[in-house]
């Protein structure tokens, strides 16, 4: 009989940890070692029902799903959660906590405390990794108000990357249709658009723009920017407030500029093989991000694939798969977080990236000048993606953890019974 696995993750939304949820189960179903249920969860606002709007590649998973309402059928040998650390709470005979990680130098007491409640943790990066094992705080009694002790972690935490499904991200040659972009050569970003001001937003999409426009502005023949991008959703609403951040960066260059770069907003969801023709496609030449710091950085991984050169930031998630012998990592040094992008997550005692300016805009333009260098380079971060950081290489180092966390569940016993004569 299969020990009962349950994993309790938000596996029907629309959302990074929706997608991370996706691959772990599906992982974890074909391993074929146990009955494995799943406990559904919500994540933030995120839109609900991806597997009954992605029934060809993702219905399956139904069959595997427990009714809504948090009721366990009975306790599993093995429970997991995919979910930030602070929720965490044992449930299983061996518990796992999945999280992606951190983006900045220190994460909350709080998940320290989430991961110390589990038998093991697995992140994204050895970025969150050590953050996590960094992080330490005092412990102050709530009524004398002394310290009695150190909030540090105490379990283990080991990295499981986010493998990358070569079935579904591949280069070829794409039908997309970008029919509307007049350049012949743009420069592609793909992550949400997130709280903070313009500079202090974590994929510090704003500053990005900024730069992008002050490189190529009073220039001839200059490429394009094509913005894959959101906020908390992609309503009509959110669109236009993205178009208004757009804009007053835009006005605000324009000041000083006789001419400017056009800037495309690509806004909605699209399906992972869309995303595939999208990454393809011969006028996307290359992939850009200045963020201030990623758990992992799932689009740069997709995205390299397509043997296209990639600019990006030296710090933090993707350094774990991005070689900077084969991209283009961008210096900077580690800047306090703003309040405004602040949250009880990203704590602002805490620091994550700020990139070179100077350095990000000389790259810029040296490989839209010398691009056949760069994609020669490019070539060569493909085929170490799809080597060391495919969803198959993910899976079979996730069989190994498992195979230690089977070693500590209870054994069946073997009875040493007489031989018995037959009459």
């Amino acid at each position: 009989m299969k020990p009962l696995f349950i994993i309790s993750c938000p596996i029907d939304t629309y959302s990074g940890y929706g997608a991370r949820s996706r691959d772990i189960v599906k992982a974890i179903i074909e391993l074929d070692r146990y009955d494995v249920k799943i406990l559904p969860q919500r994540w933030g606002n995120c839109p609900w029902n991806f597997i009954k709007n992605h029934k060809r590649e993702w219905g399956f998973l139904e069959s595997y799903l427990l009714p809504q309402g948090n009721q366990l059928p009975e306790r599993p040998q093995i429970w997991a959660q995919i979910t930030v650390p602070n929720e965490f709470q044992p449930v299983g005979l061996y518990n796992i906590g999945i999280t992606a990680g951190i983006e900045t130098t220190i994460c909350p007491a709080e998940w320290i405390e989430g991961i110390n409640r589990m038998d093991l943790n697995l992140v994204s990066s050895e970025h969150s990794k050590k953050v996590i094992l960094d992080s330490k705080f005092e412990q102050i009694d709530s009524r004398s108000q002394q310290k009695i002790g150190i909030i540090q972690t105490q379990k283990p935490v080991e990295v499981l990357f986010e493998g990358v499904d070569l079935e579904t991200f591949f280069p070829k040659k794409s039908t997309f249709n970008l029919n509307e972009i007049e350049e012949e050569f743009a420069y592609l970003f793909v992550g949400h658009w997130l709280p903070g001001n313009t500079g202090h937003d974590r994929k510090n999409v704003g500053a990005m723009i900024h730069s992008f426009l002050n490189t190529f502005k009073n220039k001839k023949n200059p490429p394009a920017l094509i913005l894959k991008t959101s906020g908390s959703g992609t309503s009509y609403m959110d669109r236009e407030l993205i178009l208004k951040k757009i804009n007053r960066i835009y006005t605000h260059i324009k000041k000083t500029a006789r001419t400017l770069p056009n800037i495309y907003l690509f806004h909605g969801e699209i399906s992972n093989s869309e995303m595939n023709e999208l990454y393809n496609h011969k006028k996307v030449k290359a992939m850009i991000s200045a963020t201030k710091g990623e758990g992992f950085g799932r689009p740069l991984l997709e995205f390299s694939l397509t043997k296209k050169p990639i600019l990006t930031t030296n710090w933090s998630g993707h350094t774990d798969f991005l070689d900077p012998q084969f991209t283009t990592l961008i210096a900077g040094e580690l800047t306090q977080v703003d309040e405004s992008a602040a949250n009880k997550f990203l704590l602002k005692e805490s620091k994550w990236f700020d990139y070179s300016r100077p350095e990000f805009e000389f790259f810029l333009e040296d490989i839209h000048k010398k691009y056949k260098k760069y994609k020669e380079n490019a070539v060569r971060q493909a085929y170490k993606s799809k080597t060391d950081f495919s969803y198959e290489a993910m899976k079979n180092l996730l069989s190994e953890y498992l195979t230690k966390a089977d070693s500590t569940l209870p054994q069946p016993v073997k009875l040493d019974l007489p031989e018995i004569a037959l009459l």
